[in-house]
């Protein structure tokens, strides 16, 4: 699974406006019902919350990477957000989070959601990559950085 077939320039957002992690989410889910990839917002947000309650999906490095499982998809669903001043996220590192790369997957989906979990965390490792991001002033920009950066996987 590549970036590429997850991710489109039309589910990137250079700029967020909220600063705190539960404002993120509600965003991000605004964004998709905007986007008419999803129909209630409100079960999004609450599933997103839910499983943000088991623990932060803030993984460190100014990285967060919210997912959730819901009924009303039948394929996996990414949006790629940036923080130019970063979020309180309540990160492991208890860092602000300025990436945030949000995962739906189907309910009945098995493996593919850790695949693209494992995929994005791996990504976004590289710090001249989350640099190159921050610099980036377009979304062509950042998903060219992106797809480059991923395409060097196998």
């Amino acid at each position: 699974m590549k970036i590429s077939d997850i991710l489109t320039k039309e589910h990137i957002i250079t700029k967020l406006n909220c600063c705190d992690k539960n404002g993120v989410l509600d965003e991000l889910s605004t964004f998709l019902k905007g986007k008419g990839e999803i129909s209630n917002k409100e079960n999004l947000l609450a599933a997103l919350i839910e499983r943000e309650k088991l623990g932060s999906t803030g993984i460190g490095e100014n990285v967060a990477i919210p997912h959730a499982k819901i009924s009303e998809i039948d394929k996996i669903i990414t949006v790629f957000a940036r923080s130019q001043n970063g979020v309180e996220f309540e990160s492991l590192d208890q860092k602000p989070v300025n990436f945030i790369y949000l995962i739906l997957a189907p309910e009945n989906s098995t493996g593919q959601h850790l695949k693209a979990l494992a995929r994005i965390s791996r990504l976004f490792k590289n710090t001249s990559l989350r640099e190159s991001i921050l610099r980036a002033h377009e979304t062509d920009q950042i998903y060219s950085i992106l797809v480059d950066e991923d395409s060097k996987f196998i």
